[in-house]
């Protein structure tokens, strides 16, 4: 029976189910678990003092407190506009600095309840949060959502990138663990909530409370907060700019986590954030032409290495801007572009369009793009002209004429015989215009843009009084601006002063006198002319119901569109054309552009009073005349007709014929036909030869007796000649009265 039992007791400690492993499996195993236990111990004690030694190295390089305060991704530019309005905010914008006093509970409350509801318990990272979002993620079958805890997010947006690698991870949750080890909770929140990105560009509460309400954070309301905490998920999905319903939901998302979390009551959860005021954009992109001009002046205006938030107040017109902006959209041709520039009295900016779609192309065709003006250039060739003595009232030829090879022709392929100097501007007269630049010299034509504010290469050849060196709009416009302030040089500005955030003054422009470019007289003269071109000549299309002044042009082939004139103290320009320089069906100066300037200055003179030009020309006495009968005597009396030289000499008579008109004038250059079948004909002209070394010899001495009335008449007295003369006497035709 003993043995028995002893055959039986194995099966109960065998292989059994219910059995026991023998005593050397037990003890291995066991080993084997302390093993496990103690290196598991001993990583974790060594994790933990890596980790105590990442994070302390960490907390003792970290910068300071005021260093984190002052540290920024970029310079925030607030422009406004010359009402005051924002018109754009460049750069990140960081607002003011609210201390944690500063800044609104309910604003607090929200952000904490909607992103980091254990802040105030955690040591920066949150294992009770990670592990819940581990479970979710088993539970519903999907990726682990991001779990950071608000100093995480601050170490992140501080020290680190967006990436989503496991090794930014770490280092993001020791650089979590340093700022709570060095920051207490308060100062981690008032860093947060300074320079976390709340989209449209804006960093911190206050930058986007002034974003998207126009205020400041200290005043923000319960369902502003929200709407504010809500961002910080997803900046661009619920932005209140982009989609006002998305911000809206994400707003009630806030309010009920602030709910359960206890921070508002029931009722206040109930507030409507749909009735919130937002902050009313623009909508308009074409004042980015403008600030991208004006924005790169603040490197000359700021002398010193400026980088704290500042505003540029500028001189742009909301009003006039949008005009403008539609003037060009409306009428551009398709497939063309369209540039406006338009200047107060002064030189201000009042509105400026580079271009149809600022989106599509940044190209600013006002102040960058080189074009030929074509006709709206002979401003320079007539205020020669003037200068050198003609008056609007002067008799000119419009004949064909040849310059060292180059002939002239007019758009019409016509002539129209003698005209006077204003219908010959009126009409854009190519022949007159290339005669008075070769009589006034080419040279001085060139001098007078360059005068004028020209500042791109001028060639000298006969071609260019046609207006065959490319300018820039804003140049022209300024040019037709100077003759607006009768004569005085303008320069366009587009910043009145610079201002810190806080209201530090940087820059303020003081005023400028501008210099006297030609004497008034001639200012008037020209303005006369410009003035004509709009009621009877090129411009007609320009007309807006008051006096309008100004000059079209139109380049071969229909490449380029302007035209430039003022009214009402203001001067706008506009240019139209394709960028590849193709021809351009139908364009030219007095139709697009023309129609696109008047609708503009409709809405830009609107508030201003009509003004009348001065167009009265007062002479200086070396250009006024004596008169002709009391020199000379009658007419009748004398034999006929005579002219003067440079040197004062009469150089002969010019007897009566038939058909002859002694109302015209005579001048180098510009050959008379004495009939109406000759003007048909090309005359030659060659560029007046330069003065002897030694005056010529005079004419006889019976001719002289006859002009000057020694045969039985009293001598007349001498015309005056020489400097005090005009400078167009010379060659003018004179009767011997």
């Amino acid at each position: 029976m003993a043995q028995a039992r002893r055959r039986r007791s194995p099966s109960k400690t065998g292989n059994g189910s219910g059995a026991r492993p023998p005593r050397g499996e037990r003890s291995g195993l066991a080993r084997w678990l302390r093993r496990l236990l103690i290196g598991g111990g001993l990583l974790l004690v060594l994790g933990l003092i890596g980790l105590g030694t990442s994070v302390y190295f960490a907390a003792r390089s970290m910068p300071g407190y005021a260093a984190l305060m002052s540290s920024q991704n970029g310079q925030t530019i607030v422009v406004r506009a010359r009402d005051g309005s924002e018109i754009v905010n460049l750069g990140p914008s960081y607002g003011e600095w609210l201390r944690a006093d500063e800044i609104p509970q309910v604003m607090k409350d929200a952000m904490v309840a909607v992103e980091d509801r254990r802040y105030y318990s955690h040591v920066g990272i949150d294992p009770m949060g990670l592990a819940r979002a581990v479970y979710v993620s088993w539970r519903d079958d999907r990726s682990v959502r991001a779990t950071s805890t608000i100093t995480q997010q601050l170490a992140r947006n501080i020290f680190l990138n967006s990436n989503r690698s496991m090794d930014r991870k770490a280092r993001e949750a020791i650089l979590a663990l340093a700022l709570e080890a060095k920051f207490t909770k308060q100062q981690i929140l008032e860093l947060y909530l300074n320079k976390v990105y709340f989209g449209g560009g804006a960093y911190g509460i206050d930058s986007a409370s002034r974003r998207f309400f126009s205020h400041s954070a200290r005043d923000l309301s319960v369902g502003e907060a929200a709407i504010i905490a809500g961002l910080v998920k997803a900046p661009s999905r619920y932005s209140p700019t982009a989609d006002t319903d998305a911000a809206v939901d994400r707003a009630r998302v806030v309010l009920d986590a602030m709910q359960r979390y206890g921070a508002i009551s029931s009722w206040e959860a109930e507030v409507d954030v749909s009735a919130i005021r937002l902050k009313e954009e623009e909508g308009q992109n074409s004042v980015r032409y403008f600030t991208d001009w004006v924005l790169p002046q603040l490197d000359l205006l700021l002398p010193y290495d400026n980088t704290e938030p500042v505003e540029v107040w500028t001189t742009i017109d909301p009003a006039m801007q949008r005009a403008a902006q539609g003037a060009i959209s409306s009428h551009a041709p398709k497939g063309a572009q369209g540039a406006l520039v338009s200047l107060d009295r002064d030189g201000a900016v009042l509105a400026m369009v580079g271009g149809t779609d600022y989106v599509r192309s940044n190209y600013n065709r006002a102040t960058d793009a080189l074009r030929q003006p074509g006709s709206a250039w002979k401003l320079f060739v007539y205020l020669a002209a003037l200068e050198n003595g003609y008056t609007p009232d002067d008799a000119v030829v419009d004949a064909p004429v040849t310059i060292n090879g180059w002939s002239p022709r007019n758009s019409n392929g016509r002539f129209a015989g003698q005209i006077d100097l204003r219908s010959a501007f009126a009409y854009s007269v190519n022949t007159v215009a290339a005669q008075l630049g070769n009589e006034v010299g080419f040279s001085n034509v060139a001098a007078m843009a360059r005068r004028f504010g020209i500042t791109t290469p001028v060639a000298t050849n006969p071609a260019m009084v046609l207006g065959s060196s490319e300018v820039r709009l804003i140049d022209m416009t300024r040019a037709f601006a100077a003759v607006s302030a009768r004569g005085e040089s303008i320069e366009p500005y587009g910043i009145t002063r610079v201002t810190t955030g806080n209201g530090r003054l940087l820059y303020a422009r003081e005023a400028q006198r501008g210099d006297l470019l030609v004497p008034e007289y001639v200012a008037a003269g020209i303005t006369d002319l410009l003035q004509t071109a709009v009621n009877t000549g090129t411009g007609r299309a320009a007309q807006i119901g008051r006096p309008v002044a100004g000059k079209t042009g139109t380049t071969s082939s229909n490449k380029d569109g302007w035209f430039v004139g003022f009214s009402s103290g203001i001067t706008t320009g506009v240019w139209m054309g394709r960028d590849d320089a193709r021809a351009v069906g139908g364009l030219q100066g007095g139709t697009a552009p023309a129609r696109a300037f008047a609708e503009y200055m409709r809405v830009a003179v609107a508030d201003r009073p009509v003004e009348q030009f001065d167009t009265e020309l007062k002479l200086p006495g070396w250009q006024l005349e004596p008169d002709d009968e009391y020199l000379f005597g009658d007419r009748e009396d004398d034999e006929g007709y005579y002219f003067y030289d440079e040197q004062g000499n009469p150089i002969g008579p010019y007897p009566d014929g038939p058909g002859y008109d002694d109302s015209q004038d005579r001048r180098p250059g510009m050959e008379l036909p004495p009939s109406d079948d000759a003007a048909r004909r090309p005359v030659q002209v060659r560029p007046p030869a330069a003065p002897p070394s030694t005056p010529p010899p005079a004419v006889g001495d019976d001719f002289l007796d006859r002009a000057l009335g020694r045969e039985g008449t009293a001598a007349p007295a001498p015309r005056r000649t020489g400097a005090a003369a005009s400078p167009r006497s010379e060659g003018r035709i004179f009767s011997a009265r």
